[in-house]
């Protein structure tokens, strides 16, 4: 079974630097990690490719709310 983790994401880059070292530690074997990001203005996405390349990114071209951000992100998921 695959299993996906995923995170939406808006200008949260200091929220992204407390957790998702954590998350990519104690799942990376166990799961895909996933950071669907709601057209962030911040530096989410260069932390994100900097410091963890194994984190998959799923840029929403708009900032749809949380609902349309994580069903957008689902259909980018593949199986």
């Amino acid at each position: 079974m695959k299993t996906a983790i995923v995170i939406l994401n808006w200008n949260g880059k200091k929220l992204l630097e407390q957790f998702l070292p954590s998350v990519v530690n104690f799942s990376s074997e166990l799961a895909t990690v996933y950071v669907a990001d709601n057209a962030s203005k911040d530096a989410s996405i260069d932390y994100i490719t900097d410091y963890f390349p194994s984190v998959k990114i799923i840029k929403n071209t708009t900032n749809g709310g949380y609902a349309k951000g994580y069903n957008d992100a689902l259909r980018e998921i593949h199986a």
